[in-house]
């Protein structure tokens, strides 16, 4: 059990990672993976069911909220991702 129930590591693909957002639309799995991937992370997508896919990172240390909330997410100009951005991008 994690310590902070929003830092989960689980198994996608029989990969061992972080998981990042589960059951997402195709849309917004795609702009994960890109933005995950410009910032130097290893990304797994998974689809779970016709519209529904699983995204982690197989850094087990990587928590979506401190990466948010600690400004360590950039775009491809260099612009912080802050956490308003990051729910309304996709």
């Amino acid at each position: 059990m994690a310590i902070n129930k929003y830092h989960q590591v689980g198994e996608i693909d029989n990969v061992r990672c972080s998981i990042v957002e589960q059951s997402i639309d195709s849309k917004r799995a795609e702009f994960l993976k890109s933005v995950l991937t410009l910032n130097g992370y290893e990304v797994v997508v998974a689809q779970k069911s016709d519209d529904a896919f699983d995204v982690g990172v197989t850094d087990l240390l990587f928590n979506i909220q401190m990466a948010i909330y600690g400004r360590y997410l950039k775009t491809k100009e260099g612009k912080v991702i802050t956490p308003e951005e990051w729910k309304r991008m996709a």
